[in-house]
């Protein structure tokens, strides 16, 4: 049985199991950076406690990592000194880890010369270490010599790869480019000396192959079927990160792994990867802060055994402020069973591996999946079809869920032409009422109907609902219709009473089946801010879709051609189903109302739509459609002022490009788009020079 004091006489008091478990550069006396977490000030160091004659530790930064080196062992390993089978496996462990030879009953001369020729050091996942910190005789990559800060001058003697050693790499799926890539060598020979300038070497057989990991600070020899698996030549320095150099300027996914064989079976699966010297080491954040920027995800996928799952959890926390995530194998944490190598080996495929991903996803993802799920569209069950509210023709121009805009300069009829909507809207069955040549579906179920002024006078507006009364051919107000003049409140308080209203009134008649919203932009400070624009009509539109209606939004300013100016009116363009310009005509006495887009099909295809005021009736009423010439004559009016403004940007276009543009300017779709370019070329508003379109002479 190991004892205690038996440990203390053959490493100097514990001094050498400090050197050992600590591989940075300290000095007894001299302060230094704890390597046993993230530490930022150096304020650990190993000093000789005279009252005990022995090596202790002391982390004033920390006191979790203060104590003899007992203590310590015991904190790597996840072990309870106070516990007599935890302490027995811990004396059993640094015994066997420094190759003390107590349990061996070797002599303390052997044993140094031992320790001469090689200081064994603990690495967990693939690097040197099991969970109870155990070192494996064969099969397994449990035994590490410590990289010397001091280069150590070493020889190798390549060799090509033989079948035997291709067939313990293809156990894993990784081949001879795998490895070339990554540049591992198959070692013939392995010279070198120790620090006490002793010569030692290794040499490669059939049964113990020997491998060599490459880089510009040395080689790190791997004998994966040898007592002790690793040594290092050269000088790894602090931050020693295999797979590094060989990862793309770009990628998805990053896995960081306990060890290079891991690091080279991801690869061998078309992953990308890289290991650190051990499992407890500190992965440098200066390297994390890089790769953050090069990857959406950064995994760690370290053994399932005790070790491996308490270093990936405390990693995990550490570099929470990077976003790195934890994966889990599904595995048993025996040393044949513990990673992502042994994963790969037991027959599983880049599939399974992919939906194991796929599943730690769906837990960090889970309430947002959770909730686009309700938003999914499912082909099998298509959506209850929303009701076309208002609608010229055949075209609808507002339906449920969808904002209507209506347009125009000050003057022109649009607080005339919203009444006639809302009149319409109020009637529950079908009538031939006038309501200037749209037609508004009834209201059968005597759903709400909300008009909000932000510009009238309650006078005003109290005329005007006069009117809509006469026009829907009523004497009083039903009592779904609400009319509010919000003039007298301040902007800020606008939104929310509508908001909060609508509310009310959907649950009070079992819905809403229209809003008009005269005066939108006066619900917020500026509709040149664009902050200010956005969240405006996102939330129109928001509310539009919760109470399945259609909401009609009124802007008071003059549209510029077929784009509406401001970024209100930018907003309004990308979100509205359709949107009705109102402007005087070259009779002034009569408005025309033009259509500047709709969701399927052109606008410019929509007939013009007259109206007029009429004394003795006292309110607008409807003069027909403008001669078609007159529509003719507008949509070749309106494509040249869009095509002078194109080419004011360049001289000439491809056809593609000149169809991407016509769709971004107009907001139509492709199939319009071309519709208009075979119009423009009848009427020379752009001609074709070669493989080019150029402006024209036929403009307006």
């Amino acid at each position: 049985m190991v004892r205690k004091e038996e440990i203390l006489a053959r490493t100097s008091n514990g001094l050498d199991v400090f050197r050992h478990y600590l591989p940075v550069k300290w000095r007894v006396g001299r302060n230094f950076l704890n390597p046993l977490y993230e530490d930022s000030k150096a304020s650990c160091n190993v000093y000789y406690d005279r009252r005990s004659g022995t090596y202790r530790m002391k982390d004033f930064g920390n006191g979790d990592f203060s104590g003899d080196c007992f203590f310590i062992v015991a904190k790597i390993k996840g072990l309870d000194c106070k516990n007599a089978a935890d302490f027995v496996e811990i004396l059993e462990t640094i015994d066997r880890e420094l190759c003390l030879g107590i349990s061996e009953d070797v002599p303390p001369e052997t044993v140094r010369e031992r320790q001469a020729a090689m200081r064994v050091v603990p690495l967990a996942e693939g690097n040197g270490m099991k969970g109870n910190g155990t070192a494996e005789p064969t099969g397994t990559e449990e035994q590490v010599a410590e990289p010397e800060h001091k280069p150590r001058p070493y020889r190798t003697v390549q060799q090509p790869f033989t079948e035997k050693e291709l067939e313990y790499w293809a156990g894993y799926g990784i081949t001879e480019a795998v490895l070339n890539r990554c540049g591992v060598q198959s070692l013939k020979e392995y010279r070198s000396e120790t620090k006490d300038g002793k010569a030692f070497g290794f040499t490669s057989t059939t049964i113990e192959p020997m491998f060599g990991y490459v880089g510009k600070w040395g080689v790190k020899v791997y004998r994966p079927k040898s007592e002790v698996r690793f040594v290092y030549g050269g000088h790894t320095g602090d931050n020693y990160c295999f797979g590094l150099e060989e990862l793309p300027p770009k990628g998805d996914t990053l896995f960081l792994t306990g060890g290079e064989k891991d690091v080279l079976t991801l690869a061998a699966h078309g992953f990308h990867a890289i290991c650190f010297n051990s499992e407890t080491s500190v992965i440098p954040a200066k390297i994390i802060r890089k790769l953050v920027y090069r990857f959406k995800h950064i995994v760690l996928l370290y053994d399932v055994d005790k070790i491996g799952l308490e270093s990936s959890e405390k990693h995990r926390q550490q570099l929470t402020e990077y976003g790195v995530k934890r994966l889990v194998l599904p595995l048993t944490g025996e040393k044949t069973d513990k990673d992502v190598s042994d994963y790969f080996k037991a027959g599983r495929t880049r599939d399974e591996f992919v939906k194991l991903f796929l599943k730690m996803l769906d837990s960090l993802y889970g309430d947002t999946m959770a909730v686009l799920k309700s938003c999914e569209i499912d082909y099998d069950h298509p959506p209850q079809q929303a009701v076309a509210i208002v609608t010229a023709g055949d075209v609808p121009l507002g339906s449920e869920e969808n904002i209507l805009c209506i347009t125009g300069g000050e003057g022109t009829g649009k607080s005339n032409y919203t009444v006639a909507l809302v009149a319409g809207a109020i009637q529950e069955k079908e009538t031939d009422t006038d309501l200037l040549g749209v037609r508004v579906e009834p209201n059968r179920k005597g759903r709400a109907v909300l008009l909000y002024d932000t510009e009238q006078s309650e006078q005003q507006l109290y005329k005007n609902t006069g009117r809509l009364l006469r026009r829907a051919g009523r004497e009083k107000m039903p009592p779904y219709l609400h009319v509010y003049c919000l003039t007298g409140m301040s902007r800020s308080e606008r939104l929310t009473a509508i908001m909060q209203s609508m509310d009310k009134y959907h649950y009070l008649h079992g819905g809403i089946h229209l809003v008009v919203i005269d005066g939108v932009a006066d619900l917020i400070r500026c509709a040149n801010d664009e902050g200010e624009s956005v969240a405006l009509i996102d939330e129109i539109y928001r509310l539009a879709g919760i109470y399945r209606t259609c909401i009609a939004a009124v802007v008071h300013f003059v549209p510029n051609g077929l784009k509406l100016r401001g970024h209100l009116g930018s907003e309004l363009q990308r979100k509205s189903a359709a949107i009705l310009s109102i402007e005087k005509d070259d009779n002034p006495e009569i408005s025309v109302v033009k259509a500047l887009k709709v969701r399927d099909g052109s606008p410019l295809d929509i007939p013009i739509m007259q109206f007029r005021w009429d004394k003795q009736m006292g309110m607008p009423v409807y003069v027909g459609e403008k001669p078609r010439a007159e529509k003719e004559k507008r949509k070749e009016k309106e494509l040249a002022e869009m095509a002078r403004e194109a080419f004011t940007r360049q001289e000439k276009y491809g056809y593609i490009e000149l169809c991407e543009l016509i769709q971004e300017m107009l907001e139509v779709k492709e199939r319009t788009a071309k519709g208009y370019i075979r119009y423009m070329r009848e009427k020379e508003i752009v001609e074709k020079e070669g493989d080019y379109y150029v402006h024209g002479q036929g403009r307006v």
